[in-house]
């Protein structure tokens, strides 16, 4: 799989053909695994990437006002290096913005079929609970299950808060425990009772169904959007 460096536009030789050619061989990759609905890692690459770009324009705008006053440390210092270098040269600065340019505009129209991706299989997704969920939803465990299949994944999770700018989010980690048959014997609440029996460090667990009729790569996309999910499932029901 062709990668990028996370200031690959502005590394080397800087120069539009090449850099065009650089970042259409890497988009090439990128929609092969899209076609197999397969989005991560890829999908988190390419918006770094773009956001990368991004900040990178417009840091340049500050810089270019502000100089030769040195920037804050809250700048990345690989790509303050990189400015350092380039700052005065209005010729490859421009070359530099045609880059920028045309390689966001490419890599805007990729995330949007990635994000229409994941939003297919969003909604594709059912979340029940599993018997009575308890007041703390925090840490339990959830079952996947796709398809037509009978065998359900079974993971533990576990949230917790986070602050970003004033603002508070939540983060899931999970751990994959094993594969379960469901059969009529042996249904999502036989599966909780044996979690509960063998793995006593959770002996009141909220346990969560997680089912979709479509057949999707596991790791590489419903497993990510899974989790995703869940997390916003519980937020809700917690509010």
């Amino acid at each position: 799989m062709k990668s990028l460096s996370e200031t690959w536009f502005a590394e080397g030789y800087i120069d539009f053909e090449l850099k065009k050619y650089t970042l259409l061989a890497y988009l090439q990759e990128v929609n092969k695994y899209f076609a197999e609905s397969k989005l991560y890692p890829l999908l988190a690459d390419v918006i770094f990437h773009y956001h990368n770009m991004v900040a990178f324009r417009e840091n340049k705008k500050f810089l270019e006002e502000h100089f030769p006053k040195k920037i804050s440390g809250l700048q990345m210092e690989k790509l303050q290096l990189l400015y350092e270098q380039i700052i005065q040269d209005d010729e490859l600065m421009q070359e530099l913005e045609n880059i920028i340019r045309y390689s966001a505009g490419k890599m805007k129209g990729i995330i949007q079929n990635g994000t229409e991706i994941y939003e297919f299989v969003e909604e594709k997704i059912n979340i029940n609970p599993v018997g009575i969920i308890p007041l703390d939803m925090q840490e339990g465990y959830f079952f996947l299950s796709s398809g037509n299949a009978k065998s359900t994944r079974v993971y533990y999770y576990r949230l917790s808060f986070f602050e970003k700018h004033d603002e508070k989010y939540r983060s899931i980690k999970t751990s994959y425990i094993d594969m379960w048959q469901r059969s009529i014997a042996h249904s999502y609440e036989h599966i909780k009772s044996d979690l509960i029996r063998y793995r006593n460090e959770l002996p009141n667990p909220a346990v969560y169904s997680i089912e979709t009729e479509f057949t999707f790569p596991v790791d590489e996309t419903l497993l990510p959007v899974a989790k995703r999910s869940l997390v916003k499932y519980i937020t809700s029901q917690a509010a």
